[in-house]
């Protein structure tokens, strides 16, 4: 379970985080790591997660497993993200079909991707 003050909660957040983010895609998922800009008293928060699991992953019983399913995997992984990061991820239709060790190494994966991707710039903002 993701504590509170962890979690990303209004779109403008998942907006932002989409659109200046650094994207990372794997075939079950796909990550938007963002970071707050240095000035920003953000900057020194705790990382934040959100997820989006669409009606294209399956009915309400599939989308809640897998949503369930990634805030676990990225509850174990907050430690590792930088402070003042936020993170959007989006489940895929194959999410639906994978099991919880596949959705892991698809997130560690895109996470060290977009990670990568992060570091090679200065936040725009």
């Amino acid at each position: 379970m993701l504590p509170a003050g962890a979690r990303l909660t209004r779109r403008d957040e998942f907006a932002s985080t989409i659109r200046h983010g650094r994207r990372a895609g794997r075939s079950r998922l796909v990550v938007h790591l963002d970071m707050a800009s240095t000035t920003d008293p953000a900057s020194q928060a705790p990382p934040r997660a959100g997820f989006v699991v669409s009606k294209a992953v399956g009915n309400a019983v599939v989308r809640h497993r897998v949503a369930r399913r990634l805030r676990h995997l990225v509850a174990a992984r907050l430690g590792i993200l930088p402070t003042g990061s936020s993170l959007v991820v989006r489940a895929l239709p194959p999410a639906a079909a994978a099991t919880s060790a596949e959705l892991g190494a698809d997130l560690d994966s895109a996470l060290r991707s977009a990670s990568k991707k992060l570091r090679g710039r200065e936040p725009a903002r």
